[in-house]
């Protein structure tokens, strides 16, 4: 039906066509969502019978019913919050610490040209750095404590907030900067109401990137200087040969960057409610 068609027809063919079209985007989430949740089913239906009728190296592909038998027993006795809780608190100290300093470094230079001149081509070379290869110098600073494990975290994820931030402060539209001062928003006001608000879903992109890097890189340095946490729990189990642990390590990993993910995403929505009901319906997609 034509838009021509639809203005003329009576109220009650527009009314039965908006309702076959919601029926029908009804159907579709249903749809999607029994997808979602029947595709990770239906694989590890295939891992558990392929492993038990020998399809699979049941050694090697622990079957899922084992896997979650020995994470049950791990969780009774207590040994799997043993290397859970150092994991996440060093994930959480490093991702909150390098995300407060890396929005600042960012707004002042995305404010301020003379500071961008100063710290850009720093942080340029140190951008390029990998991660975890300058955790044997914080090893040497700082001794075999959790200081260096949190600072790996911090470095990796600064960065990432640093330049999401500042790109988030260069690309705001001139033109709105300059609505912003013919309504008197200068200095202050400025950075308030006109270029914060412009760089905040920038800013929530680069939490979002940081969150998935930040989980990669406490399990790395967990693998080679930690003696406890789930990077140990796996790199541990991968040595003495106990797959099925090394599983439970790897889906727990999983479960906690889903979850910090999650939660930026939760904070996002509470903080920029415009961003998402701004967004134009999905109704009329086909798929």
């Amino acid at each position: 039906m034509t838009v021509i068609e639809q203005t003329q027809a009576s109220p009650e063919a527009l009314g039965a066509a908006v309702a076959r079209e919601h029926n029908r985007e009804r159907s579709r989430r249903w749809r999607d969502l029994a997808l979602s949740i029947g595709t990770p089913l239906v694989l590890l239906a295939l891992w558990q019978f392929g492993a038990m009728f020998g399809w699979i190296d049941g050694r090697l592909f622990t079957p899922p019913a084992t896997i979650l038998s020995t994470g049950v027993s791990m969780v009774a006795s207590g040994a799997l919050f043993d290397d859970l809780v150092p994991s996440v608190l060093r994930l959480a100290a490093g991702f909150a610490l390098a995300t407060v300093f890396g929005v600042i470094a960012g707004l002042l230079m995305g404010v301020w040209r003379p500071v961008r001149a100063a710290l850009g081509p720093l942080f340029t070379v140190l951008f390029a750095v990998p991660k975890v290869a300058i955790l044997p110098l914080f090893l040497l600073i700082f001794g075999l404590n959790e200081t260096p494990r949190i600072f790996v975290v911090f470095v990796a994820v600064f960065f990432v907030v640093q330049i999401n931030t500042l790109a988030g402060i260069i690309e705001i539209d001139s033109r709105i900067l300059e609505a912003g001062r013919a309504y008197n928003a200068i200095g202050l006001k400025q950075f308030r109401y006109v270029l914060l608000p412009g760089a905040l879903p920038a800013i929530f992109t680069s939490f979002r990137l940081a969150a998935g890097l930040a989980v990669v890189v406490v399990v790395s340095v967990e693998f080679v200087a930690a003696n406890s946490g789930l990077g140990y729990l796996i790199w541990n189990s991968w040595q003495l040969f106990q797959p099925a642990q090394m599983y439970v390590g790897l889906i727990v990993v999983s479960i906690v960057g889903s979850a910090l993910t999650g939660l930026v995403i939760l904070v996002e929505r509470l903080v920029l409610p415009w961003k998402y009901s701004s967004k134009p319906s999905r109704s009329g997609r086909r798929s």
